[in-house]
């Protein structure tokens, strides 16, 4: 991220810049949210002041900025400044852009990209994803445009292809679509000729019987190979010579520097054998009867071979990274193209793309839902599975809502939309989806770290190569010298270091998105692999979170008062258990009064006044905490707990008058989830507000290993601190509303429910459907991802640090006295010394494999589920408690 001083460098260039970044471009304006007085400003502005690096700050209230002046020699990025804004308790308001970007190939294009992007003022992080060719960022809102982003992308050498928003997601995808076939095509032409050229050379060189080349002369023959390797080198390798310009203009390096180098270090020495060919005559082998070998004294078929094999590579790992993006696919897929709507009093098909909110659809048995709505008119079964991963269909009625992408199973019905375009559910799980897959892992700060250094070191071990070998090679040296420092510059791979981790985490969230489970970012996917203790909030989690009545049993008063009094407290509650209670009361024919003086306390239970009675409804501990004498209620109370339910108790004027038990059924998946999470090795903890003897009841039935009872909403977080104290890696699964707190802190935060009913961006994994299961998918998938993710860069590192040396020469002295076999003469020729069109071939291949074993991935997900035990309780009723 660039400083705040560093800005007064890149100011001037802009053409459309931020407010307080395009004049001076020495200060930076920042919007900063929820300032409502003079002591606000006064807080805002020591928090900034107080930033190393920061000369000056001044708050405005009334335009609800602070304007940034660095220090002369201030090192304060836009994230420092906005870090400190938010811990004094502010907000800043941020931009996001997504941009896709062209002539990206390897590692160092990413860090070229990344450094030109952070280095623009404002800047809080840019993360740029090589597989899905997009950077994405982050930056204080008004600090930069468009233009400001694109100039710095094609300052760097690169190409911004598109701004990603601008289009629903399927124009977009319909866009990047034909753009990948496009360079895929023109990739094709490219290697078709590249190859052809170098086959026909090779074979003229080869070939000396073959009578077109019988009379004619190694001078001759030269320049035909010039004619026809020219337009290769220069037209099929025109990418290489591009990016290598762009890059030498920023003075760094990347693949296409060595690429360029490379076969241009092999055309130019065979261009100049054949215009002054007597000055070459000592490296020049002729054999009576025609051409043998390089009797020509020339290698163009060397320089259009590692063209050919390199663009060859990249065409089939461009076709491979679009499998990457499958996912997507299937998710934008699920969108019908038209609708029919009602106009007039009768249906209309239209576009999706022209319904708007308020339009009334017309929905048949076995079409899709083209958007979101209210149903109006009408009933059938609706198969979510597709947004949930829930196989059973849900069935729905007037007033229940329906989401694009899922199918009417049967029955026809009517419904008004409420949500279309870029705002249904769909559409932001596909740009949660896409936002996760383009995020960077904290593994590739090692890959950043090397590739930051990596081109500048092959090319100093290239120059090293050339300078040993030109003294020490055999006859004749300065070729035999010339072709290894090719083969050490061909042979480096920095793509493969690029790809290593983004394809994986490309293929790994799009597997989970297939699965139900949506995870926020690579950082997330990262940390879930170690996460060795997983606590369950009860309610809604490990059971369905419908609570109901299921014992009443009064002491001293009649059952109908009981419930009555209960009733009318608890009608001034919103807690789902109070909401059971009134449910339950009115389905009795039980009347409910009125109440005054009503209070809640949270955790315990409530209290109000009722025809003058002061009314209690709560735990036992509460009562025993007024000074309720709750003796006579201990039978009872043990017999509930016993039978894992929910216990209110009930006083009226300071005495007890009975108990009321609510139990929640629990989900008939839970006890396998849980039993799938302990086979995995993984501790498992039952978080919960209920009593203890009911809460170990509910643990005991489903395999729990602990429980932490009793627990007031306020205290969770607390409870997950010192789950975390001992060092263990923790993932609270909740509703992601009641649970904030404990979500937030957690190292992983997983919300379970409905994943059109939830709030998507509420944690740090997201399982759209309501099955507890998906805890243990979402920690195998990251896993099985992690996993992918280190084989790649095993492989990446190692293929760089045991073929460079072997392309430096490293063999030759093994073959000192003897001859290299035959059958490894085309790869290591006769001195151990390895072709520079077989480096050429192993570099290439090197990212297609990476790109391949990441693909595996896919297909394991598609095959290959999470083991889970065969038994299938069924559903039992619970405690119901938070």
């Amino acid at each position: 991220m660039t400083t705040l001083h560093e800005h007064e460098h890149h100011g001037s260039t802009k053409e459309a810049g931020a407010a307080g970044a395009a004049d001076s471009g020495a200060e930076l304006s920042i919007p900063v949210i929820g300032m409502t007085c003079a002591s606000c400003v006064a807080h805002v502005g020591d928090a900034l002041r107080s930033v190393d690096g920061v000369e000056a700050a001044d708050v405005n209230l009334a335009t609800e900025s602070a304007t940034v002046k660095p220090a002369p020699s201030g090192d304060a990025s836009a994230s420092d400044l906005v870090d400190a804004v938010r811990d004094a308790g502010y907000g800043v308001s941020t931009s996001t852009e997504r941009i896709h970007i062209g002539g990206m190939t390897c590692a160092s294009c990413v860090g070229h990209v990344g450094a030109a992007l952070d280095a623009l003022p404002g800047v809080i992080r840019a993360d740029v994803n090589l597989a899905a060719d997009v950077a994405e960022v982050e930056f204080i809102s008004g600090s930069l445009s468009r233009r400001d982003l694109r100039d710095a992308v094609s300052g760097a050498g690169y190409e911004v292809v598109s701004f990603q928003g601008d289009r629903s997601a399927e124009s977009e995808f319909e866009e990047a679509k034909k753009r990948r076939k496009a360079d895929l095509d023109d990739l094709k032409r490219r290697v078709i000729l590249s190859l052809s050229v170098a086959v026909f050379i090779m074979a003229a060189m080869q070939y000396s019987s073959v009578a077109a080349f019988e009379d004619i002369s190694p001078t001759a023959a030269n320049y035909l190979f010039l004619a026809i390797a020219t337009p290769v080198q220069f037209w099929a390798g025109a990418r290489f010579y591009r990016g290598a310009w762009g890059a030498l203009k920023h003075r760094t390096s990347n693949m296409n520097t060595l690429v360029a180098i490379g076969t241009s270090t092999a055309f130019v020495y065979s261009a100049a054998a054949t215009f002054f060919r007597p000055l070459f005559e000592d490296s020049v082998v002729f054999e009576a009867g025609g051409i043998s070998g390089h009797a020509t004294g020339t290698y163009f078929d060397v320089s259009a071979s590692i063209i050919g094999l390199i663009l060859l590579g990249r065409w089939l790992e461009a076709r491979a990274r679009g499998r990457t993006s499958d996912a997507i696919r299937r998710l934008i897929g699920l969108a019908p193209n038209v609708a029919m709507i009602e106009r007039d009093g009768r249906g209309v098909e239209v576009p999706v793309e022209e319904i708007v909110v308020g339009d009334r659809i017309i929905l048949r048995p076995g079409e899709r839902v083209p958007v979101d709505g209210v149903i109006v008119d009408g009933a059938g079964d609706i198969d979510e599975s597709m947004l949930t991963g829930e196989s059973v269909p849900v069935e729905k009625s007037v007033g229940d809502s329906v989401f694009a992408g899922t199918v009417n199973g049967s029955g026809g019905l009517r419904f008004t939309a409420t949500r279309v375009g870029r705002d249904t559910a769909l559409a932001q799980i596909v740009r949660m989806v896409e936002r996760a897959q383009a995020s960077r892992a904290p593994v590739e700060r090692l890959v950043d770290r090397v590739t930051a250094v990596f081109v500048p070191a092959v090319l100093g071990v290239a120059l090293v190569t050339f300078l040993v070998w030109i003294f020490l090679a055999p006859d004749p040296a300065f070729v035999n010298a010339l072709l290894l420092t090719v083969a050490v510059l061909v042979i480096a791979c920095p793509c493969a270091l690029g790809l290593a981790t983004p394809t994986a985490i490309m293929v790994g969230m799009g597997r989970g998105a297939g699965r139900g489970l949506l995870i926020r970012n690579a950082e997330v996917l990262e940390t879930a692999q170690r996460v060795d203790t997983v606590v369950f909030d009860k309610t809604g989690t490990l059971t369905e979170g419908k609570p109901s009545v299921s014992t009443v049993i009064p002491h001293g008063v009649s059952e109908e008062e009981l419930l009555s009094l209960a009733a009318t407290v608890e009608s001034g509650s919103e807690h789902p258990v109070g909401a059971a209670v009134v449910e339950f009361a009115d389905l009795q024919g039980v009347a409910i009064g009125q109440v005054s003086d009503f209070m809640a306390t949270a955790g315990r239970g409530v209290e109000g006044s009722v025809d003058g009675q002061t009314v209690l409804v709560g735990s036992p501990a509460m009562l025993q905490e007024r000074g309720v004498d709750t003796a006579s209620l201990a039978g009872d109370l043990q017999d509930l707990a016993g039978r894992g339910e929910t216990v209110l108790a009930i006083a009226k004027d300071g005495s007890a008058i009975g108990l009321i038990g609510v139990a929640d059924t629990l989900r008939d998946t839970s006890a396998r989830a849980i039993a799938t999470l302990r086979s995995m090795g993984i501790r498992t903890v039952m978080l919960t507000g209920d009593n203890r003897a009911a809460a170990s009841t509910v643990a005991d039935r489903i395999g729990i290993d602990e429980v932490i009872a009793e627990v007031l909403p306020g205290d969770k977080a607390d409870k997950i601190a010192e789950l975390q104290a001992d060092g263990s890696v923790v993932a609270m699964v909740g509703d992601g509303i009641n649970d904030a707190p404990a979500l937030a802190l957690a190292s992983v935060g997983i919300a379970v429910g409905r994943g059109t009913d939830i709030a998507i961006e509420s944690a740090d994994i997201t399982l759209t459907g309501s099955d507890p299961q998906g805890v243990a998918e979402a920690i195998t998938l990251s896993r099985a991802t992690m996993r992918t993710v280190r084989q790649n860069l095993f492989w990446a590192f190692f293929y760089n640090v045991a073929l460079i040396p072997v392309a430096a020469g490293a063999l030759h002295p093994l073959f000192l006295d003897a001859d290299v076999p035959g059958f490894l003469q085309p790869i290591l020729g006769q001195h151990g010394f390895l072709n520079p069109i077989a480096a050429a071939a192993a570099m290439a291949l090197s990212s297609v494999s990476v790109v391949t074993n990441s693909l595996r991935l896919g297909r394991a997900g598609a095959k290959e589920p999470v083991e889970r035990p065969p038994t299938s309780p069924r559903a039992e009723p619970a405690a119901a408690s938070a």
